[in-house]
């Protein structure tokens, strides 16, 4: 334990120093202008940064597979449906557009009860429940993102160019009138969540020696892919989809931290996920003269760590 809490800290360390260079490194124009907005970008990537390291830790844990992330049951697939079809009924001039308050609210609403429905249709308590989930949800997901092409094929041009800022994650243009309604509906996740952990440890164990220790196997694992849901709803209703970083960071954080412990794997997981978003923004602004955006960078990286992370798996099983 204190070797991982060494970690930890170094792991703190390095989001400080990351955090730190992203909010004073170069400011150009009014410190007093420039600052704030800096600190409204850094507070935007740490919430979204935490709740898709969180949501990916306990998803996997109920799945048993560090492979899957909740973007595998069609969430982040949604909110693009939501979006486009909003653009394709509507118009850019539409109050939901406009209003980014109705539009998160619109955005969230429709992912949750998407999941519920998911959920209640096809969660059942029976020998496989998970895996007819996630097949059902990866199905699902591929179904929302052909009826996402196929209206964006056809749509007007410049509702279009329009439509593709949102559907790409990007911290530059954060709607940080939101940031509140995020850090409340977020904070209220991570207390519910912190409920569970306890239960989390012995559901890692696997379904018979939960329910063997007395675990409500099967309430648990419903608490937790709803939850999961609202932590990416949340997150990518505030800056879009970033579909690659639960992935990233929650495999790292498997490798680099030894321990069980939810409590210990979410808190570096968080970490690293921080490290990942603060770092690569820097990187976008200074390095690259944002010619690129963060998203791209990580679904790079993500991509390539996935195939390593399946080579890996495929040489297990041989």
């Amino acid at each position: 334990m204190r070797k991982n809490s060494t970690k930890l800290i170094i792991l703190g360390v390095i989001a400080l120093i990351f955090m730190a260079l992203f909010a004073f490194y170069n400011i150009q124009g009014g410190f007093s202008y420039a600052f704030p907005k800096r600190l409204e970008r850094l507070a935007a990537m740490v919430i979204t940064g935490t709740a898709i390291a969180y949501a990916t830790v306990i998803f996997q844990t109920v799945t048993h597979n560090r492979l899957l992330t909740p973007s595998v049951m069609g969430i982040d697939s949604m909110y693009q449906v939501v979006q486009t079809v909003i653009y394709f009924t509507a118009g850019s001039a539409s109050v939901f557009v406009v209003s980014r308050y109705l539009n998160f609210s619109v955005s969230i609403i429709a992912m949750v009860i998407f999941a519920l429905i998911l959920y209640r249709f096809l969660f059942r308590a029976d020998k496989y429940p998970i895996f007819l989930l996630l097949l059902a949800g990866m199905i699902i997901g591929t179904l929302l993102g052909s009826l996402v092409t196929f209206m964006q094929v056809i749509i007007d041009p410049v509702e279009y160019e329009s439509l593709q800022a949102r559907l790409f994650a990007s911290f530059m243009n954060v709607k940080t009138e939101l940031l509140l309604i995020a850090i409340v509906i977020l904070g209220l996740a991570f207390l519910y969540g912190s409920r569970l952990l306890r239960d989390l440890n012995v559901v890692s164990l696997g379904r018979d020696n939960a329910i063997n220790l007395g675990v409500n196997y099967d309430r648990i694992v419903l608490q937790v892919l709803i939850l999961s849901s609202v932590l990416i709803a949340t997150s990518t209703a505030l800056v879009g989809p970033v579909t690659f970083l639960g992935l990233i960071v929650a495999n790292v954080a498997y490798q680099y931290l030894d321990t069980y412990k939810h409590s210990v794997l979410i808190v570096g997981a968080s970490l690293i996920s921080i490290i990942a978003l603060v770092g690569g923004q820097f990187l976008v602004q200074h390095v690259f003269h944002l010619n690129t955006t963060i998203s791209v960078i990580i679904n790079f990286v993500g991509g390539i760590y996935f195939i390593y992370l399946l080579l890996k798996e495929s040489r297990k099983a041989e």
